[in-house]
């Protein structure tokens, strides 16, 4: 049988280690404390600190993504809206992430907030319609270079949903139809132009050799034989055609 009086100081001895031990997952790191003071870094794995003396904050390394809230800005042109992203994170340095900013995550939220208001506000509603990438990558840079001391990499900015006024989406309706209005007359204009100059150069040809203007009024002739209630008469032979073109070359 154990004595009572040993017993006692085993109990305690193993309810003080393992108060101290602690896990760390392969994707943590966990920032040590003794009375207060930076120690250092703890590594994925089994590890013991020293109870009520140590202290320990762990930080998720994995890529962290957090929503841009929605913002109600007026654009370069004067258009207001509500825009709203997501940005892509993760931290480097568990250490400055824990020591140089306090609550890490809201901070990010915050810089990308500002940073998006900022960015909208200086271009015009074209440009963030069409740009969304680019305006994604201006953001990311900004927060980027804001975040580098607490030792957060920023690796992703994106624009998800611009809301615009009701009036002004369809004035821009109204201005696309406008404008693929414009390209089908252009189109057109320019179909007839290079119809014309193809007929011109017929033309010309026609006119050079006699054989060619025969050959074309008989495939004439032939396309109006498809229909067999056509009759074709003609006032003179075909040969008055040939003595028309010689006077007209005289004059």
């Amino acid at each position: 049988m154990v004595n009572p009086i040993l017993l006692a100081p085993l109990v305690a001895i193993l309810i003080f280690i393992l108060a101290g031990i602690r896990v760390i997952k392969q994707y943590e790191r966990a920032v040590k404390f003794r009375l207060g003071v930076f120690v250092g870094l703890l590594e994925p794995g089994l590890k013991w600190i020293i109870p009520v003396v140590d202290r320990i904050v762990k930080v998720d390394l994995r890529v962290v993504t957090t929503d841009i809230p929605s913002q109600e800005v007026i654009s370069k042109d004067n258009v207001p809206m509500k825009i709203n992203g997501v940005v892509f994170f993760r931290v480097t340095n568990a250490d400055k992430a824990i020591l140089e900013v306090e609550q890490y995550r809201y901070a990010i939220s915050q810089l990308a907030q500002s940073a998006l208001r900022d960015i909208a506000g200086k271009s015009d509603l074209d440009t963030i319609l069409a740009k969304r990438e680019e305006l994604g990558e201006i953001i990311r840079t900004d927060i980027d270079s804001e975040s580098d001391p607490w030792g957060i990499k920023v690796t992703d900015v994106k624009i998800k949903d611009i809301e615009i006024p009701d009036n002004m989406k369809r004035s821009m309706a109204h201005q696309a139809e406008a404008e693929r209005d414009r390209r089908a007359r252009i189109i057109l204009a320019e179909g007839e132009e290079q119809a014309a100059k193809r007929l011109a150069n017929a033309g010309d040809i026609l006119d050079k050799s006699p054989s060619a203007i025969k050959l074309r009024l008989y495939q004439n002739l032939k396309e109006i034989g498809y229909e067999k209630n056509s009759t074709i008469i003609f006032p003179f032979p075909e040969e008055m055609l040939e003595f028309l073109r010689i006077k007209k070359d005289k004059k």
